[in-house]
């Protein structure tokens, strides 16, 4: 097994495109004219998302062209209509004969509290996301989706870190397997490998970690409103030959991942979703690609914490 740059996975394009000031982004990955079989795995309480539908097994559709992943809440889900007129603009959908409809699906993180809450992503930067996509501009950290990304809120803002996209990915001989996860968990972040706190719920003196899910369970009474919106959003891709019904059993495996690296996790308050896709013809078993997909994700979430950077008055892991 061997590491690679998420970017060395075929026939997919990541671009990402983002408002600093405000403190919010998207990130898209483009599959081309043909698209790619998808599934989709929502575990979190509280999910904001569109076209969700169409990864179903029994819907229609057998692919799709492009994955969203943004901020701004369910205020976001507009972004999605400026990856459909890139994609329209070059042909690429379902010929439905007078048109080609292209079958975008998207979802949505919390990051209204971060910076400013009254600007979202929307269709033009969505747009200039695909754009870049064309010269491959995905960088892990505070960039895309992850540009509001944070961790820890339990107590709310002023205990949390800042957060980030990140990415891993592997080749184990001619299969490649890998992930793309934007963070912006209510829980913990920790390294999957050795168990110890890489970020999250910060102390007051906000040098050192409150364990979050210690906090939670001392706190048994019923929070109606959990402060802020979370959710992590994740993306397996692979060159494995699978159809949509396979890949929502490999993207429901993912899951462990997020379960290894943030506790705690699928929350009411998050809106926990990963998205499989397969992009080759590569022959493997479900069921490793699943296991490696578990891997790659815990990695990825380890890796987007470890890239960001403080922002907005949040510290990040690499600056505490």
């Amino acid at each position: 097994m061997k590491e690679i740059a998420i970017t060395e996975l075929p026939h997919v394009q990541i671009g990402q495109a983002q408002d600093e000031i405000a403190g919010t982004g998207c990130t898209v990955l483009l599959f081309g004219k043909d698209g790619a079989p998808a599934g989709l795995d929502v575990r979190g309480g509280g999910p904001a998302s569109r076209e969700s539908e169409l990864l179903k097994p029994m819907a229609a559709a057998s692919s799709i062209h492009a994955i969203l992943l943004s901020g701004g809440s369910a205020f976001g889900l507009d972004a999605a209509g400026g990856v459909m007129r890139y994609l329209e603009e070059r042909n690429i959908g379902f010929d439905v004969g007078v048109t080609k409809v292209p079958l975008v699906c998207q979802s949505c993180l919390f990051d209204l509290t971060v910076a400013s809450a009254q600007v979202r992503p929307d269709a033009a930067m969505a747009y200039a996301a695909c754009q870049n996509a064309e010269k491959g501009n995905y960088q892990d950290g505070n960039y895309g989706a992850g540009t509001g990304a944070t961790v820890g809120k339990l107590l709310g803002m002023e205990h949390c870190m800042k957060s980030g996209i990140g990415s891993y990915a592997v080749q184990v001989g001619d299969l490649q397997v890998g992930a793309l996860v934007a963070v912006n968990a209510l829980g913990d972040i920790y390294d999957w490998k050795n168990g110890q706190k890489v970020a999250g719920l910060l102390a007051e003196d906000h040098k050192t970690f409150l364990d979050a899910e210690q906090v939670a369970l001392q706190k048994t009474e019923v929070v109606e409103n959990k402060f802020v919106g979370n959710t992590t959003l994740g993306v397996i891709l692979t060159n494995a030959r699978f159809d949509k019904t396979k890949l929502c059993k490999i993207a429901g495996m993912a899951h462990d991942g997020y379960a290894r690296a943030i506790r705690p996790v699928h929350t009411t308050a998050d809106g926990d979703s990963i998205y499989a896709v397969s992009l080759g013809e590569v022959s493997a078993d479900q069921d490793v690609v699943g296991a490696l997909g578990a891997q790659v994700m815990a990695q990825a979430i380890v890796r987007a914490v470890q890239a960001a950077k403080s922002a907005y008055g949040f510290p990040a892991a690499s600056e505490l």
